[in-house]
């Protein structure tokens, strides 16, 4: 209770964030902050789903930091892993469930508006909208930042699925590609 009422006063001010200074590091981590934030409410009340997305942002982060991304990556990587399944909630109101196709339709938009609403620059916006858009998708991943979103999010979602000997086996052989994913 008490969270939801910090979280529910939280004041999103975007005077001092601005596309120029976005590649500051206190910037960044401020837009994260936010962004974090913002997703808490977006999922108020929905506790799975809340540490669903935390446990893929560090999962994320960690296989970024040990890839040794740069700051720019690394703060495109820290964004989608936050709103990845952003979309989920209106794949459920709209079409009675949520799979990943369905996912990588309605989150896109919403990332948009939600990126847009706490600063986050057009280039790195539509970089974050891409990765939610293509999450589910596994063949012709073009990039570290994406391939580390799906290592992220493979990692929670194996033991969140309680996935089989065998489905790890065949993720880690068909999904991993990064050293520091194939060794968490």
């Amino acid at each position: 209770m008490y969270m939801n009422k910090i979280i529910e006063t939280e004041n999103i001010n975007n005077e001092n964030i601005n596309n120029e200074n976005i590649n500051n590091e206190n910037n960044r981590k401020e837009i994260i902050r936010k962004l974090y934030i913002e997703m808490i409410k977006l999922y108020q009340g929905d506790a799975k789903r809340i540490h669903h997305f935390t446990k893929v942002n560090a999962y994320g982060k960690l296989i970024a930091e040990l890839e040794q991304v740069s700051p720019e990556t690394y703060f495109i990587i820290d964004a989608a892993t936050l709103t990845h399944d952003i979309g989920i909630h209106t794949c459920e109101e709209k079409y009675g469930n949520c799979n990943g196709k369905l996912q990588e339709q309605e989150g896109p938009e919403l990332a948009k508006e939600l990126l847009g609403k706490i600063g986050v620059n057009e280039e790195n916006s539509k970089r974050v909208q891409y990765l939610i858009g293509h999450h589910h998708t596994y063949n012709n991943i073009d990039g570290l930042d994406y391939q580390i979103l799906v290592e992220a999010d493979f990692l929670v979602n194996l033991y969140e699925d309680g996935a089989s000997k065998e489905a790890v086996e065949t993720a880690y052989n068909k999904i991993f590609k990064t050293e520091a994913g194939k060794k968490i």
